[in-house]
């Protein structure tokens, strides 16, 4: 009897509380869902739109850094060659910056990173046609003033500034991914091209002249060295006769000013610095003279461990403050605009020489079909701006610019050109002709300063018009300005 009681009692207990749980639930006073915490039993079917950010979260530096070593361990796909059907692709002009590199500064008082720059085709990070690569740079003959440069990195403990494995092979992916798009399906190059339709340049350091020849190699497997000529670049701006600049020199003076002002007061930085210091055992002065970002930039992107010392190691912690600063300087550098007024300067001649080539190219002269230009970061960054992609990361290794041109279908017989009344051949040729430009794959044409406000509805591309007109006139407004030689002896305000 006492047993059947206590039975009658429980089940009375669980019904009150059974009463209370759904009277709370009702009342929203407990949760029903799982806390973010806990794993829900199964996968909801149901669409949940995300909370939209007013401002963009914080720029994770370390994730910036890997984004910066682009290690070649995934496959890419880019943008370049995509266009309306019918559309024509006329010429093509890269401009690259080197692959991977060992450092061009040591950290005083700590070992160099154990890197072997000897290409091997069995150790990774490696590509299928590394070996074919290696066999054909030590095959070819030329006579250019790049000829005393090593084809490909020899080293078994890299020199300073070597390109590395991992540089060769970002090449040879790039290559090979724009012959994919440019050999392959739009045949823009003949299987008998000539030297005058593939130009190639660079600047006289051995890592801009391999990267050029490994993104060529994967561009045209085995290509024949007789055909090649490699234009000898004195300066990383690429300016030719062009360089003679007053201007630009004092708007880079006046950038590095804003550079140091903005160093300086950072606190953090300093106290950073100072502590990496006292681990190395050198003064801060000095410390910061050898840009020990550069090597530790390295040691990330090769996955080694940072130096030590006896009083310690150098930390992921203090790299992501100097990294936290160097995005904040980009940050005021675009704020500030006077790099900006730099770039333009520094970019002119090597767009206004972009230009012409496909001007050249729109007549049917054949000549600069597909030209490459292998640089720098000092010069990559500068085009970037010019360009107005305020938004564009920093030029990371084996970055792309790409320019291409194209030329729409002519218009079906009898249908009149509207825009065209009273015009010659050769004005209502040039209004078929549009330009795309691509930042690492990425098509960026209407984030420029020359295609932002075109109207994408009416026309899908960007009129090649935009582009002459701003490389010969409308890129100096800004400088109170009207042509190259006007804005580089003006003083600046």
């Amino acid at each position: 009897m006492l047993a059947r009681n206590r039975f009658i009692l429980l089940l009375l207990v669980a019904a009150v509380l059974a009463v209370l749980s759904l009277s709370l639930q009702f009342l929203h006073l407990i949760p029903t869902t799982p806390v973010r915490d806990e794993k829900s039993p199964g996968k909801s079917r149901k669409r949940v739109n995300p909370v939209p950010h007013t401002e963009p979260p914080e720029p994770d530096p370390i994730y910036e850094a890997y984004a910066y070593c682009n290690i070649p361990n995934r496959t890419e796909q880019g943008w370049e060659g995509h266009c309306p059907a019918d559309y024509k692709l006329l010429s093509v002009h890269v401009m690259i910056r080197h692959g991977d590199r060992y450092p061009l500064y040591a950290i005083p008082k700590t070992r160099r990173p154990a890197i072997d720059c000897m290409l091997v085709p069995d150790r990774k990070p490696t590509h299928p046609q590394l070996a074919a690569f290696i066999t054909h740079m030590s095959r070819g003959r030329w006579d250019t003033a790049l000829a005393s440069l090593p084809r490909v990195p020899n080293h078994s403990v890299c020199e300073m500034g070597e390109l590395t494995q991992t540089g060769v092979v970002q090449h040879l992916r790039n290559g090979h991914l724009l012959r994919n798009t440019y050999i392959k399906r739009h045949k823009l190059l003949p299987p008998d091209w000539s030297g005058q339709q593939l130009l190639v340049e660079s600047t006289g350091k051995s890592r801009t002249l391999q990267s050029g020849l490994a993104l060529l190699y994967g561009l045209l497997p085995d290509f024949d060295w007789a055909k090649l000529s490699v234009r000898h670049q004195w300066s990383t701006l690429f300016c030719d006769s062009s360089c003679d600049c007053p201007a630009r020199n004092q708007y880079l003076e006046e950038e590095q000013k804003r550079q140091y002002q903005l160093r300086v007061a950072d606190t953090q930085l300093d106290r950073t610095y100072a502590a990496m210091a006292r681990t190395v055992g050198v003064p801060p002065r000095q410390l910061r003279a050898a840009n020990p970002v550069d090597s530790l930039l390295c040691h990330l992107c090769h996955s080694l461990s940072f130096p030590c010392t006896p009083q310690g190691c150098l930390s992921t912690r203090q790299f992501a403050v100097i990294r936290r600063q160097q995005l904040e300087d980009e940050h005021d550098r675009r704020r500030r605009g006077l790099y900006h007024r730099y770039a333009l300067l520094a970019a002119h001649p090597f767009l206004n020489r972009t230009a012409a080539r496909m001007l050249r190219a729109a007549e049917g002269r054949r000549y600069g079909l597909f030209a490459l230009s292998s640089a720098h970061d000092v010069t990559v960054a500068p085009l970037l701006s010019a360009l107005g992609l305020a938004g564009a990361r920093f030029p990371r290794f084996a970055a792309r610019v790409v320019f291409e041109l194209w030329r729409s279908p002519p218009p079906p017989r009898g249908v009149k050109d509207k825009d065209g009344d009273g015009d010659g051949d050769r004005d209502r040729d040039r209004r078929r002709l549009f330009v795309r430009v691509l930042y690492d794959g990425e098509d960026v044409t209407f984030q420029t300063t020359f295609c932002r406000d075109h109207d994408r509805h009416s026309q899908p591309l960007c009129p090649f018009s935009n582009f002459l007109s701003f490389v010969r006139k409308d890129m100096f407004s800004i400088l109170n300005a009207t042509s190259y030689h006007e804005a580089c002896h003006r003083r600046p305000v």
